[in-house]
């Protein structure tokens, strides 16, 4: 079967086994076809061998986080995650991942008046019954959100779909330590409603290309397009392999991590009161394996947390993986609870987290989370208080 695979980046993988230490999965399973590299063996076999895919095949591809730690990991510099997204497209084009029942959950996220009406519905049956822990919901769906709205037009802050609807106090945060900085920010709201990251990994890239053609008509400027999902960056920067073009790649030049950004301007952003807590790094795998700009996140919190911890784990992946602990409940499961057991060795009161997925992942375990914009607008806002100047509403619990 022709998986439309690139030969030379194929053939780079030298089956060393360096990529071991680095792959949550094969860490938790001890299975070969659990690894990277016996998963592009079987890529390898399939492609080139005309091997049939069957349900080990499946599994072994289906079971892939796609944290891509193993790249960093590489001598030979094998780009796994191209690689794997275009294995599962390939797949789910010819009917062998990504069913049909799980398609439609996937078109909602390209829609997000409706995403966010279904969620703002399941927020309140919460308030009534227990919702399934295998739906991975946050505890506690907002049923109303504040609107954001627009204070300049120096930076775009990227809002997206599942953030949006589940997390919208986030970007309020990021928005006023944006603004605090003195930038003037523009909400992409329902214009640029998805940016396909979730798409691309079940293997409906074609999906994801429309998706991205339709995020870059609707931010068709020169202005800084800012992010605090690591896995939205991630996706967003990769748009010029995506599509293929200039100007996809240029588009892509001007997507950041938003703490990627601030720690550029570390200087423009005020004082805070010291946040009296010890807070614990967790590096979102699309923000340390993929686009490489964790340590940004240490810069920026460091002047407002004195207490500032890092796991010793190495970066290794917390098994959230966008819908993976949603599809794959048991080894998402195996996975986390290493990362809790790092957790639990730095002893932190809060775990500061940039990306939605994991801190959802890791609060169901009874983690307390944070993700790192609140952490600095709660010490910046309690400076506020402390000088009186008048706040529009009370600073997140992480400063008290």
């Amino acid at each position: 079967m022709d998986l439309h695979l690139d030969e030379d980046m194929l053939n780079a993988c030298v089956q060393c086994g360096l990529c071991l230490t680095s792959c949550p999965t094969y860490q938790v399973t001890a299975d070969e076809s659990f690894s990277p590299r016996g998963r592009i063996k079987l890529m390898r076999e399939v492609h080139q061998h005309d091997a049939p895919v069957t349900a080990e095949v499946r599994e072994s591809f289906e079971t892939c986080i796609q944290c891509r730690g193993c790249e960093p990991a590489c001598p030979s510099n094998v780009q796994f995650g191209h690689l794997m997204e275009r294995t599962r497209e390939t797949l789910a084009d010819a009917g062998e991942m990504t069913p049909r029942w799980q398609r439609p959950a996937f078109a909602a996220l390209s829609n997000p008046r409706l995403l966010r009406a279904g969620s703002s519905a399941l927020g309140l049956v919460q308030r009534v019954v227990s919702l399934p822990s295998a739906l991975g919901l946050p505890d506690r769906l907002p049923i109303g959100r504040d609107d954001l709205e627009p204070s300049g037009h120096d930076v775009w802050l990227f809002t997206g779909c599942v953030m949006d609807a589940w997390q919208r106090d986030v970007h309020a945060a990021t928005k006023r330590v944006l603004e605090a900085a003195g930038f003037g920010v523009m909400p992409t709201g329902d214009a640029a409603p998805c940016c396909g990251a979730l798409q691309a990994h079940a293997g409906l890239a074609g999906r994801t290309r429309d998706l991205a053609r339709t995020m870059m008509r609707a931010l068709d400027d020169d202005t800084p397009i800012l992010v605090d999902s690591a896995g939205c960056g991630a996706a967003m920067k990769d748009y010029g392999h995506l599509l293929g073009s200039d100007e996809a790649a240029a588009f892509a030049d001007r997507v950041f991590d938003v703490q990627e950004f601030l720690a550029d301007h570390l200087d423009r952003l005020p004082a805070g009161v010291p946040v009296d807590a010890r807070v614990a790094i967790q590096d979102p795998c699309h923000l340390r394996h993929v686009q490489r700009v964790h340590e940004a996140t240490r810069a920026v919190l460091s002047p407002y947390v004195p207490d500032l911890v890092e796991l010793d784990d190495a970066g290794l992946c917390c098994g959230a993986g966008g819908a993976y602990s949603v599809l794959q409940p048991g080894l998402a499961g195996e996975v986390r609870d290493r990362k809790l057991a790092a957790i639990d060795r730095a002893a932190p009161s809060v775990v500061a987290s940039a990306n939605p997925g994991c801190a959802i992942h890791l609060a169901a375990a009874g983690v307390t989370t944070a993700h790192p914009m609140e952490i600095v607008d709660a010490s910046i806002r309690r400076a506020a208080r402390t000088a009186h100047t008048p706040l529009p509403s009370t600073a997140p619990a992480v400063a008290s």
